[in-house]
């Protein structure tokens, strides 16, 4: 997926020098030589930093110390991923350097796995670099950070400007949902199609909640978590608005229901209908312009730049404004048994930083989590998610903790009930409060 480039030499040694000149910063202590493992466990991401790993020990080598990195490329599903690594945590055997979801971090950290990075990153002068939205969404509850964000995410409503221009359907950012909802019904009346999606339900998993419900409801105004007391908020005006808003979106046919009950929702949603144009709005996250409807992506739709565009999440309830949702992506975790811990934050900040991180950006359709990568090739040459980019400063960034997994298993089962009819909106809301107090148990659940 990642582009080759020709870069002038002179200006590939002042990026590598400057990537260097960042990791110097702490002080490696161990002189070599060292082996250190890297688990990477999507196919793509392994592809980017198989490449760029002779580059680490060749600028370790110029500093001294002789470090040799081992690629552990192991193909897994996020649900495979997340029960091995525990398992290797747990029993002494994981690698030294794990890049993983951010979500994954809380549980892990919480468990004593993961080595705690504030040390490094105090020294270091690239974490000047990161976005404040980044660096909030890496502190965890106690304050520390046991993770080093390598990408960034923001997730908005992608529609088809040809096809709503083509009938005569306002493509300027809608204010609210009730806005939104009555130019889909006018995209219903002249196409006889369900016009949107929103993952829901209990096929579309995970997806249901981070890239469904929570993007609605993270704009709301009613917070989902409180990281002081490290408790879940399960009823709210904010959650009560988003279940019923879908509620209207069934009851108005306005959502392919059969569709979100197949075993892969995405496939005849965002792989079909979005780009035979019969769907016109999607819920997706930025990563979307490479994964699915890039060149080279899940289904791409031929100069995707001129036939989509994307918006701001409408405002859902009075008194707030159009917004989009940042979130994280990958991150860079330290295992906290690692023999050499020194010389692995040394590889998580170096493929943090400059060219390399650019590379990895571009490969997977991914966001810069720093401000200083916009001139940096491959990544400048991506419009696209350097627009994209420039909205982190002003998106919300919903607050999440250790529990996350059993909200979103509640909150896909709650919206089940909502597309087959069997829950209306407040329905689903008490529904789901009562399943994700049983699954976190009370002393997690703020009264």
């Amino acid at each position: 997926m990642s582009r080759k480039r020709v870069l002038a030499s002179a200006a590939a040694a002042v990026l590598l020098v400057g990537a260097l000149t960042a990791c110097s910063d702490s002080g490696s202590g161990e002189d070599g030589p060292v082996t250190i493992k890297l688990l990477e466990y999507q196919e793509a991401r392994a592809d980017v930093v198989k490449a760029l790993i002779p580059e680490f020990e060749r600028a370790m080598a110029k500093r001294g110390q002789e470090v040799k990195v081992e690629l552990v490329a192991d193909t897994l599903t996020d649900d495979q991923f997340r029960t091995k690594i525990t398992q290797q945590l747990h029993s002494g055997t994981a690698p030294d350097v794990i890049d993983m979801g951010g979500s994954n971090v809380t549980g892990l950290a919480g468990a004593g796995y993961l080595l705690k990075l504030d040390k490094y990153l105090d020294k270091w002068d690239g974490w000047d670099q990161y976005y404040g939205s980044v660096k909030d969404g890496a502190r965890q509850p106690d304050g520390g950070y046991y993770s080093l964000p390598h990408e960034a995410s923001l997730q908005s409503l992608f529609y088809r400007k040809d096809v709503l221009e083509r009938l005569g359907v306002d493509t300027s950012q809608p204010r609210t949902w009730d806005e939104l909802i009555g130019r889909m019904k006018q995209v219903k009346a002249k196409t006889g199609e369900a016009p949107m999606v929103l993952p829901a339900g209990t096929a579309w998993g995970a997806g249901s909640w981070t890239e469904g419900l929570l993007p609605l409801v993270a704009n709301t105004g009613s917070p989902l978590f409180d990281r002081e007391s490290r408790k879940w908020t399960l009823k709210s005006k904010g959650l009560s608005a988003t279940f019923d808003l879908y509620e209207d979106l069934v009851k108005e046919d306005l959502l392919p229901v059969r569709d979100l009950q197949n075993p892969n929702p995405w496939e005849p949603t965002k792989y079909k209908k979005f780009p035979d144009g019969k769907i016109v709005v999607a819920a997706q996250g930025s990563w979307g312009w490479k994964y699915d409807w890039g060149p080279e992506g899940a289904a791409p739709i031929k100069n995707v730049r001129e036939k989509v565009g994307t918006w701001d999440y409408p405002a859902l309830v009075p008194g707030t404004e159009p917004h989009s949702i940042s979130g994280g992506g990958y991150v860079f975790s330290v295992n906290a048994k690692s023999e050499h811990p020194d010389a692995a934050a040394e590889l998580v900040k170096w493929l943090s930083s400059g060219k390399p991180l650019a590379k990895q950006l571009t490969a997977v359709g991914a966001l810069a989590p720093r401000k200083d990568l916009s001139g940096t090739a491959p990544y400048k040459d991506e419009p696209t998610l350097r627009e994209a980019e420039r909205k982190l400063t002003t998106s919300v960034q919903p607050t999440l903790g250790d529990g996350e997994d059993q909200v979103s298993q509640a909150i896909q089962g709650a919206t089940a009930k909502i597309v087959t009819g069997d829950a209306d909106g407040s329905q689903a809301a008490a529904d789901f409060a009562e399943e994700a107090e049983e699954l976190l148990g009370r002393p997690r659940v703020a009264r």
